[in-house]
């Protein structure tokens, strides 16, 4: 029977591409087809009316969450004004280590309100304050707005730990487009001296996707098509100079060995798994302790699907990562 999921500690080796199972796993399956009923919008105006979708449906779906210790909304400030973010602890007196979170969605959908079922069991698993971050999308704020907020939400968690009743160990992480922002603000404090961080968390990080990886050619429709991933670059780069910027896509940095120990997920039925693999190879190259894992049977997307139970038992894993890592 093929594993669910492949893992390993990388320190300097590269283990094969990480691979697919025989099947997607049911649950996963179930989740994902109404997906392909409401395909994703590749225009302004799509998008517009897409995010107002997303957003009646989301609040449908938050009406019955998770429990966590105190939920509180913040202000960060930010290079072009505030930025929301929301704050959740979990049960117990403070203080907490700190867990800055960035949304995915492409850079163009996704809000805190999407991601909250997922931090709330991130807060409950890790023993970490979760402060999740609104930062500003694409096509309207392209690169690098997005990471301008992301380096400024760190920031100011590190300068203000009262504000997110921080003990002062911070890490990073971020699912999709934000395990990219997670992987570049990481790489940002190694190299312009700080802020510290103690960890980053990956899951199946938009970086390094190339249409000619083997996860593209084979999987290019499940949950992402070839069209998707074209959009979102296109309005996120916006220019192939840009997409080749250390701080769009932290594969093209030269050095990553100042960077924090990280976890990266990745799944086998995703487009993005071969890039998220390079990544985990390319740290593990530049010394950086690393643990990688490959859930084999899910999909793009997984950790935020409520109703597969792979989904949780990850959650479970990363957040024991994170606790682990600063000490929870």
């Amino acid at each position: 029977m093929v594993p669910t999921a492949d893992t390993g500690h990388l320190s300097g080796w590269c283990e094969p591409a990480g691979v697919e199972a025989d099947e997607i796993d049911p649950q996963a399956a179930a989740a994902i087809e109404w997906r392909d009923r409401i395909p994703l919008p590749h225009s302004r105006r799509g998008v517009r009316l897409f995010r107002l979708f997303q957003r009646a449906t989301t609040w449908l779906q938050n009406r019955d969450l998770p429990s966590v210790g105190q939920v509180v909304d913040r202000t960060v400030p930010g290079p072009e004004g505030s930025v929301d973010a929301r704050l959740y602890l979990p049960d117990g007196e403070g203080p907490f280590p700190t867990v800055v979170y960035f949304h995915g969605g492409g850079f163009v959908f996704g809000s805190v309100a999407t991601h909250e079922w997922l931090c709330r069991h991130l807060a409950n698993e890790s023993g970490c304050g979760v402060l999740s971050v609104d930062y500003r999308l694409a096509p309207e704020h392209p690169f690098p707005a997005a990471v301008e907020d992301a380096a400024a939400a760190v920031r100011w968690a590190a300068d203000e730990p009262e504000a997110v009743v921080g003990d002062g160990s911070l890490a990073v992480a971020g699912d999709s487009a934000g395990g990219a922002l997670a992987a570049v603000t990481a790489l940002m404090a190694a190299e312009r001296g700080g802020p510290t961080l103690d960890y980053q968390l990956l899951v199946y990080p938009g970086v390094g996707v190339d249409r000619e990886q083997q996860s593209v050619e084979d999987h290019a429709g499940t949950v992402l098509s070839e069209a998707d991933l074209a959009f979102f670059r296109d309005c996120y780069f916006g220019s192939e100079i840009h997409r080749r910027n250390p701080y769009a896509d932290p594969t093209n940095a030269a050095d990553c060995s100042g960077v924090p120990p990280a976890t990266v997920v990745t799944a086998g039925f995703d487009p993005l798994r071969d890039g998220g693999q390079a990544y985990a190879d390319k740290l593990a190259a530049d010394g950086v302790d690393t643990r990688f894992l490959n859930y084999e049977a899910m999909v793009h997307g997984f950790v935020t699907l409520r109703g597969v139970d792979r989904a949780r038992e990850a959650i479970a894993d990363v957040g024991g990562d994170l606790a682990d890592a600063l000490d929870a």
